[in-house]
């Protein structure tokens, strides 16, 4: 009898896996569609307590929507367009970049050694190439004023999903066997996914406003451009907000010296201690029930699947998808993996 059990158990846990083969394969193959889709849902839960705040305010919800959607388009408009000019700006300076770079290695040649270095600061420069990276920013420049065309009907999703949002939990209970422990498993999965995008939007936003200032503080050029990669890359956990830190670094070193650049990389370290380490594990704690292996393996996985999109919402997906999972048998033993510590006994 044991061993039936046992059996159906693992029986069930194997369909339960090849049905998340099947969702996840049929998410990759329409990556094009579902993905504007689920960026679009993540910003409704970013925007939906401005929404209720101005509810409270007395303001019809449909007056609300239109006027934080009208706020978001200026604001997203603003950023992009300012965004380009600087992108255009750097990638005008590109081709200057080889000789200026072989110069600063001759300094810094200098304080090495004679016959430590096998190799001339020209042949260091050579492996530079200022087409590829110019390739990539042109690149960069097309995704971003494709966007801009396709900003107008992202928001307006946006929008209708605001006006949705007071009856999505109803809607989603009814496709649950159990109504009401239904309900209550959407509802704290919306409270955690609202809660975990809405404190790690605001601690990006001062993330990246605060490499901005730094930035222009010492005099480095396109602080503007390296602020927003520092805001969007804080949203990715765990490696963000170091690979953002790298192109502005070299870049000072480089082109602004030495002591320059030590004082950037103090600030980045300061910047990444007290947000990063300080105030998100402080503010957000162990309420996301994630352990640190899942979310490092969740932002490969989700970017794998979803490209830089996945990457971004590699958390709060996670915590959707270990929610779901829980209510079932077979899905409980597959959340628990996902989970932060030992389950209840």
């Amino acid at each position: 009898m044991r061993k039936t059990i046992v059996t159906d158990q693992g029986l069930k846990i194997v369909m339960m896996m090849a049905m998340l083969v099947v969702i996840f394969a049929g998410i990759k193959s329409a990556a094009d569609i579902i993905v504007p889709l689920i960026l679009a849902l993540f910003l409704a839960f970013v925007l939906n307590p401005l929404i209720v705040l101005l509810e409270k305010a007395r303001v019809p919800r449909a007056l609300a929507v239109m006027l934080v959607a009208t706020v978001v388009i200026c604001v997203m408009v603003f950023l992009t367009t300012t965004l380009l000019v600087t992108l255009n700006d750097f990638a005008r300076t590109l081709p200057q970049y080889r000789g200026i770079i072989a110069e600063k290695l001759r300094q810094y040649d200098a304080y090495f050694p004679q016959g430590e270095l096998t190799f001339t600061p020209e042949q260091l420069a050579g492996y530079i190439d200022p087409a590829a990276t110019l390739n990539l920013v042109s690149k960069l420049i097309s995704y971003l004023s494709n966007a801009m065309a396709g900003l107008f009907l992202l928001l307006m999703t946006v929008a209708f999903m605001l006006i949705e949002v007071p009856q999505l939990p109803y809607k989603l209970e009814q496709l649950s066997d159990d109504p009401g422990k239904g309900r209550a498993n959407i509802q704290r999965a919306l409270d955690s996914v609202t809660r975990y995008l809405v404190i790690k939007t605001l601690i990006s936003v001062v993330t990246g406003l605060a490499v901005w200032g730094l930035l222009a503080f010492i005099g480095v050029r396109f602080a503007f451009l390296w602020g927003m990669l520092a805001f969007a890359l804080n949203y990715i956990p765990n490696i963000g907000s170091f690979l953002a830190a790298i192109p502005p670094i070299i870049q000072t070193f480089l082109f602004n010296g030495v002591s320059d650049g030590l004082m950037v990389t103090a600030g980045y370290i300061l910047i990444n201690v007290i947000f990063g380490s300080i105030i998100d594990p402080r503010i957000l704690g162990r309420g996301l029930g994630l352990s640190t292996l899942v979310v490092f393996v969740s932002l490969i996985f989700w970017g794998w699947l979803m490209g830089p999109v996945g990457m971004l919402l590699s958390v709060p997906l996670t915590i959707v998808m270990k929610i779901a999972l829980e209510p079932t048998a077979a899905g409980h033993k597959i959340a628990v993996l996902l989970g932060d510590g030992a389950p209840n006994r």
